[in-house]
Order: C-alpha cells, then sequence, then structure tokens
C-alpha cells in the first residue's frame, strides 16, 4: 500500500441523501433555480427589475438601453451560474444546463477584444475601467463568475466560461502586480482572491495561486492604494459622489496589512471572504504569519461578535462589523451573505487544521441564519436576520426600516438569495474533511461519500436523523481491509455521545477527543457499521454578561437549533414575556410547520397593564407600582421557520426570572 498523503481536502464525490437536508436541495433545484432564472430576466412577479441578463446583452451589441442596477449586478448571474453549476453536479437537467450554455454564449459575447468583461463599464463608465478599485466591484465581479466557471466545469465539462475567465484574468495580470506601471492595488469588496485559489485547485496553475496571494499580500501596505486612489478621485466616491473627509480604510479591511490585523472590522461579508482566502493561501503554501493571523481573526469573530444564530455583523451602518460583544437583537444586520461567507471561512479552516468548533460555527450559522433567511416556498429571502422583531417599529422607526417582518421576493441589491442557492447545492461538500488517512464526519447529515484512502476506494454511508433526532449511523464500504480513522465530532451542544462499532460500545471520555472529535481508528472491513446517539435537549443558553443587550436573558436553543417565541403562538407584546425559573419544556409537534418540526413549551410570566392603586388611571404611561404578573404557557419554534405564519412580533432573548 502507497503511503498516504497529508493533504487536507474536502471529498467532492458525496451526496445528500439526508431527509432534512435532501428537502432543501430538492427545493433550491425545482424551485428556487428557476425562480432565480426568472428573476435575473426581470420576469419574477412582484420583484423589483434585476437587469442582470439585459445588461450582458446591450453589453454585447443585441439590445439597446442604460445599464440597470448596482455597479456589482454581474455578480448575480454569476451566482446563479455557480448554483446551476453544483445542481447539475447532483443531477443532469439538460433544460437548465441549455439555459445556462445561452447565458455563457451572452457573457462571451460581451467580452471585450482585450478579455475585459464587466457590463457596468462596457455600458455605462467604458473610460473609467480599474479607476475606483474602491467601491465598483470589478474584480469581486471577475471572482463570482470565476466560481462559476470552475463549478459549471466541474459539472459539464463544458469549459466555455472557463477559456472567458482565463481571458478575464490574462487581462487582469496586465494591469495588476508588483512590476513597474502596474497596480498595486486590490478590490475595495475581497471576493476574486478565494476564486482564483478554487481555478488554482482545478488547474494546478501556479499563476493563479501567486495572484491571489499578491492581491492578499497588498491589502493595507503602505503607500496604501486604497487611499492613494481615493485621493486621486478627489475625495470622491461611486456612492458618495461629494468630497468627503476621510476614507475609512477599516471598511475595507485596508488599514493594515492582514497579518497584523486582530480584530474583525468593517464590512462583514468582505471580511469573511477575505479570511476565506486566507485560510486557503496559510494551508496551500505554508505561511504560518497567514496561519495564525486566521486563528486571531476566528476567535474575534466568533467568541466576541457572532449572534447565538450564527449571523454576523451587528449594524446596518456599512452592514459592518462595530466591536467586541455589541450584539444589539432589534437593529442588528447578520447580512445573509455574511453567515455564508462564516460558513466558507469554517470550511477552510477545518482544511487548515481539523478543530470541531470550525465545525460547530458552520452547523450553527448554515441551520439558523442561512437557513432562515429563506421561506419556505423558496421565493422569499431575508437580507437581514434580526433576532427580535416588532413589525411596527420596522415600518415607523426610520432606525429600524432595514428590518423586515416578512421575507421579500426579491432586492435592487440581490446578492443573498442567489448565494443561498449556491451553498446549499454545494453542502455536499462541507460534510466531510480528509487529512491524510483521517476522514473528518464535521457535519451529521446523510449522505453517501466516496473517498480515496491509500489505494483503495472507500464509501462511507451516513444516516443521520439530526435536527430533531441523535441517532447517526456509517456504513463502510470497500471490496479490500483498510486501515483508517473515521472522526467523530462531538458538537459544542452535545453534553453526551455514545458510539458503537459492530454493535460493541466504545468507550471513551472527552480526555480521548482530538481537537473535538473521537478518532475511531482500526482496519475497516465492507459492512463496518459505527451508529453513535447524540443526546439532544431543550435548553437555556446564556449570553457573556459584556453581551449588555442580552443580560438577564436567555435563549432557548435544542441541538443545533436556536429557537424563537412568535406572536403567532404567544400574543403580542412578547417582550413582556419573562421565562420562569423552570428549565423543564415539553416538546411537540409543532402546528402549521413543516411536518416533523418540534415545538417547545415552558413555563413563564407575562406582565399586564393593571389598575393602581393610588388612585390614577391604568392608562398612564408611568406610574411607581408594578405591573401585574400572570403564569402563562410559553412556546418557542425553530428561528429558521419564523416569519412563515403571516406577519407578526418574534424574539430570541427573552428576560428571565434569575437564579
Amino acid at each position: 500500500m502507497n503511503p498516504i498523503s497529508n493533504h487536507a481536502a474536502s471529498p467532492t464525490d458525496t451526496a445528500v441523501t439526508d431527509p432534512f437536508w435532501s428537502r432543501y436541495i430538492e427545493l433550491v433545484q425545482t424551485t428556487v433555480i428557476p425562480y432565480q432564472y426568472e428573476a435575473i430576466h426581470d420576469r419574477a412577479p412582484g420583484a423589483e427589475p434585476s437587469g442582470a441578463v439585459q445588461n450582458f446583452r446591450i453589453a454585447a451589441g443585441l439590445a439597446e438601453g442604460e445599464f440597470v442596477g448596482w455597479v456589482f449586478q454581474d455578480s448575480d448571474l454569476a451566482k446563479w451560474l455557480e448554483a446551476v453549476g453544483y445542481s447539475l453536479q447532483l443531477r443532469r437537467d439538460p433544460d437548465l444546463e441549455r439555459r445556462a450554455d445561452e447565458l455563457i454564449d451572452l457573457i462571451g459575447a460581451a467580452q471585450q477584444p482585450d478579455g475585459y468583461l464587466n457590463t457596468y463599464f462596457t455600458i455605462k463608465e467604458p473610460g473609467k475601467r480599474w479607476t475606483n478599485l474602491t467601491d465598483c466591484h470589478e474584480l469581486y465581479c471577475a471572482g463570482h463568475m470565476i466560481e462559476a466557471a470552475v463549478a459549471y466545469y466541474e459539472a459539464t465539462g463544458k469549459d466555455k466560461l472557463l477559456q472567458i475567465m482565463k481571458r478575464m484574468i490574462v487581462h487582469i495580470e496586465t494591469v495588476f502586480g508588483p512590476e513597474e506601471g502596474k497596480l498595486r492595488g486590490y478590490d475595495g469588496h475581497q471576493e476574486i482572491e478565494l476564486a482564483l485559489v478554487k481555478l488554482h485547485n482545478l488547474t494546478g496553475e501556479e499563476s493563479y495561486l501567486k495572484l491571489a496571494a499578491f492581491f492578499i499580500n497588498e491589502r493595507g501596505q503602505e503607500p496604501n492604494f486604497l487611499q492613494a486612489e481615493w485621493e486621486r478621485r478627489g475625495r470622491k466616491g461611486h456612492f458618495n459622489p461629494l468630497p468627503q473627509s476621510r476614507l475609512d480604510l477599516s471598511y475595507f479591511q485596508a488599514h493594515k496589512p492582514v497579518r497584523q490585523q486582530t480584530e474583525a472590522v468593517g464590512h462583514a461579508v468582505r471580511a469573511v471572504y477575505m479570511y476565506t482566502a486566507m485560510a486557503d493561501l496559510a494551508r496551500l503554501t505554508g505561511d504560518v504569519e497567514l496561519k495564525d493571523a486566521c486563528r486571531r481573526l476566528w476567535h474575534n469573530v466568533t467568541r466576541t461578535q457572532m449572534y447565538v444564530t450564527g449571523g454576523i455583523g451587528s449594524t446596518h451602518h456599512g452592514e459592518a462589523f462595530t466591536f467586541d460583544y455589541d450584539l444589539p437583537n432589534d437593529t442588528v444586520y447578520a447580512e445573509t451573505c455574511a453567515s455564508i461567507g462564516l460558513i466558507f471561512f469554517a470550511q477552510r479552516m477545518l482544511l487548515l487544521e481539523p478543530n470541531s468548533e470550525y465545525a460547530d460555527v458552520m452547523e450553527r450559522a448554515l441551520y439558523n441564519n442561512v437557513l432562515g433567511s429563506m421561506a419556505q416556498d423558496g421565493k422569499h429571502y431575508f437580507y437581514v436576520n434580526p433576532l427580535e422583531v416588532w413589525p411596527q417599529a420596522s415600518t415607523h422607526n426610520p432606525g429600524r426600516h432595514h428590518v423586515k417582518s416578512e421575507r421579500q421576493a426579491w432586492f435592487g441589491c440581490a446578492c443573498c438569495p442567489p448565494n443561498v442557492a449556491r451553498l446549499l447545492t454545494s453542502l455536499n461538500r462541507y460534510i466531510y474533511t480528509q487529512r491524510g488517512d483521517t476522514l473528518y464526519a464535521n457535519l451529521y447529515i446523510g449522505s453517501e461519500a466516496a473517498v480515496q484512502l491509500g489505494e483503495h476506494a472507500v464509501t462511507v454511508k451516513q444516516r443521520a436523523e439530526l435536527p430533531w433526532s441523535g441517532s447517526v449511523s456509517f456504513e463502510i464500504g470497500s471490496s479490500h481491509e483498510v486501515q483508517f480513522a473515521l472522526a467523530l465530532r462531538l458538537p459544542g451542544w452535545c453534553t453526551e455521545m455514545t458510539v458503537s462499532v459492530n454493535g460493541e460500545a466504545v468507550a471513551f471520555g472527552r480526555e480521548d477527543l482530538q481537537n473535538g472529535y473521537l478518532l475511531l481508528r482500526r482496519l475497516w472491513q465492507n459492512g463496518d457499521i459505527v451508529k453513535a446517539h447524540l443526546k439532544i435537549e431543550t435548553r437555556l443558553v446564556y449570553a457573556d454578561p459584556r453581551v449588555r443587550a442580552d443580560v438577564h436573558k436567555a435563549a432557548v436553543q435544542r441541538g443545533p437549533l436556536v429557537y424563537c417565541v412568535e406572536s403567532a403562538d404567544n400574543g403580542e407584546n412578547i417582550a413582556a414575556l419573562r421565562l420562569g425559573q423552570s428549565d423543564l419544556f415539553n416538546e411537540y409537534p409543532a402546528k402549521n410547520l413543516p411536518d416533523g418540526t418540534i415545538a417547545v413549551e415552558t413555563e413563564a410570566f407575562r406582565s399586564i397593564t393593571n389598575q393602581v392603586d393610588d388612585g390614577k388611571s391604568a392608562g398612564e404611561l408611568y406610574r411607581s407600582a408594578p405591573p401585574a404578573s400572570q403564569p402563562v404557557r410559553l412556546t418557542a419554534v425553530p428561528y429558521y421557520l419564523w416569519g412563515n405564519r403571516g406577519q407578526g412580533e418574534m424574539a430570541v432573548w427573552l428576560t428571565t426570572s434569575g437564579k
């Protein structure tokens, strides 16, 4: 047997067969992708016009008109094509493939003779290419189109879009680089860096990795490129045409070189896209300084600036991080794309080094923030994912207009819906990571994986009943005996896990875990069965007291699912509810929610307006006597399902009676 390599990989030959997740993947394939196809063609009823396809038609000379949408509108089409690529890898669909081929032909027709591809600057400002990297997303759009090209090639073997983007990269390499006469710059919105790594992984071409490293290494160096560019433009921006007094470099994570950054700052999506590329480069180049920076930034994000739902980015001003422990629930932003980027970052950290902490966060963001952003019909979406909603405030308070109480059909800035589609259709890539002769089970999702361990092909059939039950099993398939380790993750939410191999119990304690995983190393034979049971219980979770928004409050969590309370179950004025001191919960099938959903019920109290003793009217706004309190039964449902039963109030964190 040849020695097993020490590389880390995410097995892509994995098919999801999970009763919970397969439904959502099927929803994306049958509803979301076709619906978004109509949306980018400006044909979705009730949705804002996208202009994404029409812009390419205009740029290709096939239509006349003005550019429509944001300066980065090309990326909507790119992410849709990437989702199509992943979907076609799961299931061939000739009609969908034909539609994608037609759009790829259109993209090729819009490409300029020198390889440049961007409809905004082709149509609207053809003389201003590469003059506003800070705001205008040229490399960002190119990055998304590169990712689409890779996914589509992997699915179909067709390389037309791949060749289009290779031509674009050749053009980019004539513009950017350390050589005399080139721009020593980078995009204001990170994305191309991680896309170039994907293209390197596909082709083995070192120049793509070198270009990705250039963009990462140049960021924040002095003289600062973005600052100098801004000065050359008279301190004017694309979104702020009037001269500004200063440019906030931290918003673009360009305030210092990436290896010196210790705190997550600025636009949350840009940040985690950058961290993803940094982790990729640290793994592929062995850069220890970059690896250390990734760890520091990971810890800052997940231990001080992440919501219990896996959301990140606490302010709508710039869709950004603010500072440690500042996690307001009612004015939160927690953009869907930011949690998706956090999942990317978590997966790359798992590839960089096995640690269940990364998988815990990946799971938290996936089950809660990301899944909750899409309605059960697949046609409505949240851009912002709040932890507390009062519909009247969303309507009448200007400071909360960004917080919606109902999912929207589409957005003028529609980055999130196709991002959800491409993540769910590529979910098979997040279940396992392989490192040498160890296969790490990071997510307990029913699936069938084919992996190469040394000279032998091995299949692993996982059966899982999460999130409702903690039963998991693995069946090993191989034509030969194979020595390897299957690493089972002990989730952070699980207090007890039992494991058996072929019916024989495996005795272990937490001291036997390696970075949060139980490694079952043995000589495996065809038909071997591993069974695990994860204890799933409903419990209250509490925030660090430095999170001021959640002091004296608790959230309900059951397994990987964070729960919330809605007025649909509990009446109006959710804020008047107070949890009792009991941690006892009744679990039962939820009403008017998907089959299998478990709702939980516990004791609580409600503050009510009452006639006071001092003779004043009960209508007084302020009074000296405390409000009356009456016992009630409180019902909580999974956060990811909130807002599917009509408009109403919602809250994740509830005041407690204390202990």
